[in-house]
């Protein structure tokens, strides 16, 4: 006979491999920069911030538990955007954005500790060298070491920041800031654009299966007990999530007045910890930053190793983790501020489309008897959103025809067309099924 639910303690396995896949650089820098930045309107950026932070990536593991993986979700718009959006994920989530962050993270930490004559470019080129030989040569082996990391630097690294977070509790600021450039006019919908470039909804679309996987090898077999067991470990990582995106930005108002130019929340911690714990802190707080960003990039290395060798099976593994490796290195000497602002424009292309299908396949059984919806709703989605990307990131200040759109000035033209195109699908599909039932 099938099981139905997990026990308490598989539970809370599975929730704690939920949260140690989602945790990485991301999550450690931005809540800290959005608290500096925001200052007295922390709050209601927080609250956005965990809209798109916690709540989409939890609805994008339920979602891909539901209606099947990223692929499937994606051929329901059509096989080549299937190809297309799944591999512009993979390279996001990898050696464009995720896996070069992850060195220059772990830089940004070790960078107080160094001599005030020591060349920062080089010491950026022989850390990321160093890293990505370290990280390569482990993912071409890494169960053993995964299971190491995950045994070791999850627990430490929570330990550490909650010493962090609990001094900056402790050590509250005499006044608020004021907040600061887009936080200041529109505090919850800068913290909700914030939320993207965790990358953790793209991320959801690719751990959602292993996470239902790995409860069904618990014995849970049934679609109904598997949506409830996905949802609880969802619930668990992203409550743990919550509490510590909080404490990170409280580490961030706190510490505004000392550092009211920062420009990244991995130069936030560092100060935090120094100036609380002296340059031990800043060390341990160095080193726990080197190990989870190391196990994160061991793992996104073979994770995009894999896909790409799938998809690609004439080129081995180790020549896509090799290739992988070495661009992400490359990337990763443009510095951290580089990265994020790379990022914000391809996030901005990738986030509406996958909002949309993350949203569709919550409904998936009600979208799926309206097959058009998928093209329609998604695909004047990608033309809004990418085409807004693209004037973002090389004509800006240019107005567009989208810019008229509803919700534009809230970085959300793209959904009047999704509700549009949504609409149109509907239509589509009934005036095919009449046509069919006439024939």
């Amino acid at each position: 006979m099938a099981r139905k639910s997990l026990t308490p303690k598989q539970s809370l396995f599975v929730g704690i491999t939920l949260f140690s896949m989602f945790f990485g650089a991301g999550n450690l820098i931005l809540p800290p920069l959005l608290g500096l930045q925001a200052g007295a309107s922390a709050v209601p950026a927080m609250a956005g911030f965990l809209v798109t932070g916690i709540g989409l990536p939890m609805l994008g593991i339920i979602a891909v538990g539901l209606a099947g993986t990223i692929r499937e979700l994606a051929s329901r718009v059509h096989p080549v955007f299937a190809h297309v959006f799944v591999a512009a994920v993979y390279l996001a989530i990898g050696p464009c954005l995720a896996i070069p962050r992850t060195s220059s993270t772990s830089f940004e930490m070790f960078e107080p500790l160094l001599p005030a004559t020591v060349s920062l470019e080089t010491a950026r080129l022989v850390f990321s060298v160093a890293f990505f030989a370290v990280a390569l040569l482990l993912a071409m082996h890494p169960n053993a070491l995964t299971k190491l990391l995950g045994r070791i630097t999850g627990p430490a690294l929570i330990v550490l920041l909650v010493f962090v977070i609990g001094s900056a509790l402790f050590d509250p600021a005499p006044s608020l800031p004021a907040a600061q450039g887009a936080y200041a006019a529109a505090p919850a919908m800068s913290g909700f654009l914030t939320g993207y470039q965790t990358m953790d909804l793209l991320a959801s679309l690719t751990f959602g299966i292993v996470i239902a996987a790995n409860i069904r090898e618990l014995g849970i077999t049934d679609d109904g007990g598997l949506v409830r067991e996905v949802s609880r470990a969802g619930v668990f990582a992203g409550l743990l999530m919550g509490v510590i995106y909080c404490g990170l930005a409280v580490v961030g108002v706190n510490i505004a007045a000392d550092l009211p130019g920062a420009t990244n929340g991995a130069e936030i911690l560092a100060a935090s910890a120094g100036a609380h714990f002296g340059t031990a802190g800043t060390v341990v707080v160095a080193v726990i930053f080197l190990l989870a960003c190391l196990n994160v990039c061991i793992g996104l290395i073979s994770c995009c190793g894999s896909y790409f060798a799938d998809e690609f099976p004439r080129v081995p593994y180790r020549a896509w983790a090799i290739g992988f490796a070495v661009f992400s290195c490359a990337v990763s000497n443009f510095g951290l501020d580089a990265i994020l602002t790379f990022s914000v424009p391809l996030l901005n292309a990738l986030y509406p489309m996958a909002i949309v299908l993350v949203l569709m396949g919550m409904m998936h059984k009600g979208c799926d008897l309206v097959p058009c919806a998928w093209p329609w709703a998604v695909g004047l989605t990608s033309v809004v959103s990418v085409a807004t990307a693209l004037r973002d990131a090389f004509f800006a200040g240019a107005w567009l025809l989208f810019d008229a759109l509803p919700f534009a000035d809230m970085g959300m033209n793209w959904v009047v067309p999704a509700l549009v195109g949504m609409a149109i699908g509907v239509a589509a599909s009934g005036w095919r099924r009449g046509g069919a039932d006439a024939a």
